[in-house]
């Protein structure tokens, strides 16, 4: 049989007969390596489909409900309509559904797909297409944020939809410095700077999320701001100006006092 006729077959298979492969793997009988090896493969991407399937529903959870996601939106819009381009896109796009009749729809769709990119080219946020789930090979973060892209939330670290909150109000924070402080990435003090404000802002580094995360090993008495810096520091020692972790330590040290009581765009430490 070919190969494509097996792959047909594993991804139309009946429920019985995954179920036979999982307790064949499971016990090992007549479990040869290359079953072994095709059953893994399959597994994984069983669960990465999930995985992004969980995400993208806490994802659109978060957008209609977290109070503090819904806020950090509302700012990052408002910022957006600064941009200079952001009236000029704006009155294209309300000229393009004014068209008359006589115009065709082919030619409104593809006047329609010119301001869409238009609008990918500037500030202008839209959570649908700027914040995407994926499955991250690196297992030491649950997500990302790239100046051109967006946000990347990572589907096969994420322990729940509050988890996805924790990260996804991290990175709205960077997305909000970006377009607020003109943020050089590659500068270690503005990129620690916005770590800094992302995990104080965030809520990742709250007393009980320290705590199940560190197993109770945690000092109480300024443990909120430990977390920070330490947060602060891995994120800075992964940027490529980075020397080493003492190089990371001493530039957040030199941007820990303005960055950390900066808690634009809320008025206090909202989580």
């Amino acid at each position: 049989m070919s190969s494509n006729n097996n792959n047909n077959n594993n991804n139309n298979e009946s429920g019985f007969e995954y179920w036979r492969r999982t307790l064949q793997y499971r016990t090992g009988l007549g479990l040869t390596s290359e079953l072994k090896e095709s059953y893994e493969k399959d597994y994984g991407s069983i669960i990465n489909r999930k995985n992004c399937e969980e995400c993208y529903k806490y994802r659109d959870w978060m957008l209609q409900y977290s109070p503090t996601v819904i806020f950090m939106i509302q700012q990052i819009e408002k910022l957006s309509r600064s941009d200079p381009k952001y009236s000029e896109i704006v009155h294209k796009l309300e000229s393009n559904l004014n068209l008359d009749n006589s115009a065709s729809t082919s030619d409104l769709s593809k006047e329609l797909n010119t301001v869409d990119k238009n609008i990918t080219n500037t500030n202008i946020f839209n959570p649908s297409k700027q914040i995407i789930c994926d499955i991250c090979p690196d297992m030491t973060k649950s997500g990302g944020f790239h100046p051109m892209f967006g946000i990347l939330i990572c589907a096969n670290r994420l322990k729940d939809k509050w988890h996805l909150e924790d990260t996804l109000s991290h990175e709205l924070v960077h997305y909000y410095d970006n377009i607020k402080f003109k943020v050089d990435w590659l500068n270690l003090k503005h990129h620690a700077c916005s770590e800094i404000r992302a995990s104080t802002l965030s809520g990742e580094c709250r007393f009980m999320q320290e705590f199940s995360r560190r197993m109770g090993v945690m000092k109480i008495s300024k443990g909120f701001q430990e977390c920070v810096k330490r947060r602060a520091i891995l994120s800075v020692m992964g940027n490529p100006n980075c020397k080493s972790k003492e190089h990371a330590e001493k530039i957040v040290d030199e941007v820990w006092e303005s960055c950390f009581n900066d808690t634009r765009p809320f008025e206090t430490i909202y989580r």
